[in-house]
């Protein structure tokens, strides 16, 4: 129904909304737009004619102008995990895509969310505080475009279970409030909850499966009683709102009553509340019963969460920072929001006999990507018998709620790349090369899912946020390579750097500078001021579809990139979570190390390296300069932050360097290098000369390669760069003693002796070998 010049009260058109939502068991959406003074007004009115209680509301946020609890929109993922019946979203000052996503989430089946805008035909041409980060240097806020808020508005116009009220202002000649759309979608009545049948073979207690809301949730629970077994992995997978913690919850409780320690852990601890609240209720439910020697206690304060039972068991929570350090503790591991961990944190809990991994498939605050890109390969050459288990019924609200339909729509949550058959035959020699602008990604639907469904997938965390960086910021730009119209590889590019003198001062002195990734490090990292005075593009994600990956596309689309905005900078670059395949692509695709961070990175849980391809005279001199600088830097750094990072990541990354090594060893220095390659010296009487060739030697594009074993050059690392002890090194590099090490060692450096020894050296070499 569409009713643009209707005077309607807002007051009868939420509870209109509110009671068909309850009816079917759905959620609904109602928009006023107008004035920020004048909706705030009417929302309270309309909170106060849905009488849901101050407890049932939640304001999200820059004003608190109702009773009850009120919560900013960068906080908006606090509320994840529990339910409302009403959220206000006021989005005068700002709209986040993330804190819509997550209030989404929030209201409960028969709820209702009520967004608090601007009038909705200028909404997408007002720029507020989000789009003030998406404004980097050298852009400003009047570069930034509002096609995510366009887009949104029209879908909102257009969806089903969406109503819009345009709120009049007194003081104008609309002074009425107008019904845009009713939002009303006649739904039959909701279906009764389906019977959850009990297995013939169930292990758990039958309360854990009269607990269940859906088959699909028994199916879960029946698929975790393999953690009953020894070497056991579990995966529960589902989007938001199916009731995978809360069968995970249901099974921790199950496994507590039989006598198991069971420990959960996630990324924040907050998270893992369903997890304790469904065993609590379990338990609770045994003793009833008298199944269940009952008695247990729980203890939830600041530091820890425990469940204690009677029978010995337990349900406690520990950080993943421990189950890292301890992954063996406990008897049962349950992994909550296994998808927000990062995946090297995650690699540790393969150490856990039995193991259970609850993760999101679309996330109302973002996708997760890391579990599926990264972990699951690992997990499937793992010892556990694994076994999957998806959910799909929605738990909290009917299926086919039109709510969650429109979020997934606005915020692309279900967004996929092409199916395998249109994409299959792609070559290099069949794509097309495109850049897409914001514009024609708006106009055509199915573009904008392949190409942003294809970036989901490459990387390990995306959320709504990023669509609206996608359609709206200036720095950004979209590259692909299109087959029969369809996206094959696509390449997010991010312009940096061309800063004022001002700006790139006040970055050396420590300020930061929004949007500038690669020219941000060289400048307060590495103290070079000039370096942000060129300009380049940093290639944030690039993603070849899985039907045709190793086909040479991503290859053949940075070249077509180089071709084609080569000459308008002086740098392209990359900066990522390194692992040794992704240093070796980037290195052959011409782009070279200069940058190995001192902190692990955030989604991958990896250390970041930064890379970078000259494309003029500028761009030349800065990789010459921080080539040299990091590989005069790195051996201090891997003796220090760097001594736990990856062997193969050291050499991959050293490998890529572009720096000239020049090995200036004094006669003292060469006689211990050769006394324990060729003789019975020591290299612990003397490491630094030994560090110098190992550099040399792992940098060294030409001079030595292939002279030592992949086993001898992780040596190179772990001992001479790294310094850890022999019997770590030994146990590590799986030698037989740390004698045998030390030999391997001096074994190691007689090539680097033969190639790069001076006159002296070599004659002293001589010595042993007569």
């Amino acid at each position: 129904m569409n009713a643009d010049d209707d005077a309607v009260d807002v007051r009868s058109v939420a509870r209109a909304l509110r009671a068909e939502a309850e009816r079917a068991n759905e959620r609904r959406v109602l928009v006023l737009a107008g004035s920020a003074e004048r909706t705030r007004e009417r929302a309270h009115d309309a909170v106060d004619a849905l009488d849901v209680g101050v407890a049932g509301t939640t304001v999200v946020g820059p004003v608190d102008f109702l009773p009850g609890e009120h919560v900013p929109q960068r906080q908006a993922g606090s509320l994840l995990g529990s339910t409302r019946d009403v959220v206000v979203l006021d989005c005068h000052e700002a709209l986040r895509p993330n804190a819509l996503g997550r209030v989404a989430g929030v209201v409960d089946g028969g709820g209702l969310l009520l967004v608090l805008a601007p009038p909705i035909g200028e909404w997408p041409d007002r720029r507020d505080g989000f789009d003030e980060g998406l404004a980097v240097p050298p852009f400003g806020l009047e570069d930034v475009t509002g096609h995510f808020r366009q887009r949104l508005v029209a879908l909102a116009r257009a969806h089903r279970g969406v109503g819009i009220v345009a709120v009049g202002d007194p003081d104008s000649e609309a002074g009425s409030d107008r019904l845009v759309s009713d939002g009303r979608t006649a739904p039959p009545p909701a279906r009764p909850a389906a019977d959850v049948t009990i297995p013939a073979d169930a292990r758990f207690p039958a309360a854990a499966y009269e607990a269940c809301r859906t088959t699909d949730q028994a199916d879960a629970v029946h698929a975790l009683e393999s953690l009953l077994d020894d070497e056991a992995a579990v995966v529960v997978e589902a989007d938001r709102g199916r009731g995978k913690s809360s069968a995970a919850g249901l099974a921790a409780g199950s496994l507590a009553a039989r006598g198991e320690d069971v420990v959960v852990t996630a990324a924040e601890r907050r998270g893992s509340r369903e997890v304790f609240e469904r065993a609590r209720e379990l338990l609770d439910a045994l003793d009833a019963d008298g199944d269940h020697p009952g008695e247990y206690h729980l203890v939830a304060d600041a530091a820890r969460e425990t469940m204690d039972d009677a029978s010995g068991g337990s349900v406690r929570f520990a950080s993943v920072a421990d189950v890292v350090a301890s992954p063996t503790d406990g008897d049962v591991l349950v992994v909550d929001e296994a998808a927000t961990v990062p995946v090297r944190r995650l690699e540790a809990t393969l150490d856990a006999d039995r193991v259970a991994y609850a993760t999101t498939v679309h996330g109302y605050e973002g996708t997760g990507r890391g579990f599926d890109v990264r972990f699951r390969g690992r997990l499937e050459d793992a010892r556990h018998d694994v076994t999957e288990v998806r959910l799909v019924d929605p738990i909290r609200y009917a299926a086919g709620d039109p709510v969650e339909v429109w979020a997934f729509r606005a915020l692309l949550l279900d967004a996929r790349p092409p199916v395998d058959d249109l994409v299959a035959d792609a070559t290099p020699e069949s794509v097309a090369y495109r850049e897409f602008d914001a514009e024609e990604l708006l106009a055509d639907e199915h573009l904008l899912r392949e190409t942003f469904g294809s970036l989901v997938l490459a990387h390990y965390r995306t959320e709504p946020d990023d669509l609206a960086r996608l359609l709206d910021a200036p720095n950004l730009s979209v590259h692909a390579l299109v087959h029969d119209g369809h996206v094959a590889c696509v390449a997010l590019l991010a312009r940096e750097g061309d800063l004022p003198e001002g700006l790139r001062a006040n970055m050396y002195e420590g300020g930061r500078v929004k949007g500038n990734m690669l020219p941000d490090v060289l400048t307060s990292q590495l103290r070079d001021e000039a370096a942000a005075a060129t300009v380049g593009y940093r290639v944030v994600r690039i993603a070849t579809h899985h039907a045709v990956r190793r086909g040479g596309l991503a290859s053949h689309l940075l070249d077509r990139i180089r071709d084609a905005v080569g000459d308008d900078v002086d740098w392209l670059g990359s900066g990522f979570g390194a692992t040794p395949g992704l240093v070796d692509f980037w290195r052959e695709n011409g782009y070279r190390s200069v940058h190995l961070s001192t902190t692990r990175n955030d989604a991958s849980g990896e250390y970041s390296a930064i890379v970078l391809d000259p494309t003029s005279d500028a761009g030349h001199a800065l990789l010459e300069r921080h080539g040299e600088w990091f590989a005069e830097r790195v051996p201090s750094v891997l003796s220090d932050a760097l001594d736990d990072a990856d062997p193969d990541v050291v050499r991959a990354t050293l490998r890529a360097c572009p720096a000239d090594v020049d090995v200036d060893l004094g006669p003292a220095a060469w006689r211990t290098v050769v006394g324990a390659s060729y003789g019975p010296g020591l290299f612990d009487v003397a490491p630094a000369p030994f560090r110098d060739l190992a550099v040399k030697h792992l940098v060294d594009p030409d001079g030595t390669v292939g002279a030592l074993t992949d086993r001898e050059e992780r040596l190179l690392v772990r001992r001479v760069l790294q310094a850890r002890s022999w019997p770590t090194v030994a146990d590590a590099l799986e030698y037989v003693s740390p004698g045998a090490c030390m030999r391997s060692l001096g074994d190691a450096f007689v090539p680097l002796v033969d190639a790069y020894g001076t006159d002296d050296a070599l004659a002293d070499r001589d010595r042993y070998r007569d």
